[in-house]
């Protein structure tokens, strides 16, 4: 994973697998950045993840809770269709912005 911040905009580049091994480290370091930079938009990067399960619907889900507490908007991007489909079931894609 990599969390750049560039003009009040912080992405975060996703690699690997997501799964409940994985998804609470990534969660951790997502809302600590969150919480010290304040950034005004959250990317959120899926286009390198090899593997996701539902942990990557939660890992979308509250991290668009902690960015909506700082008055930050969340778009997820580089989704897989097979994900995308996960997401849009969950009922993310109403909600949050997805490019």
């Amino acid at each position: 994973m990599n969390i750049a911040t560039e003009n009040d905009k912080m992405t975060v580049i996703l690699t690997g697998e997501i799964d409940h091994h994985t998804a609470r480290p990534i969660r951790e370091e997502i809302d600590f950045e969150l919480i010290k930079k304040k950034p005004a938009k959250l990317i959120l990067d899926f286009s390198g993840v090899t593997f996701m399960d539902s942990s990557g619907v939660g890992l979308v889900m509250g991290r668009y809770k902690a960015a909506r507490a700082i008055n930050c908007r969340t778009t997820v991007s580089g989704l897989k269709e097979r994900d995308k489909k996960i997401m849009q079931m969950s009922g993310l894609i109403n909600v949050i912005e997805f490019i």
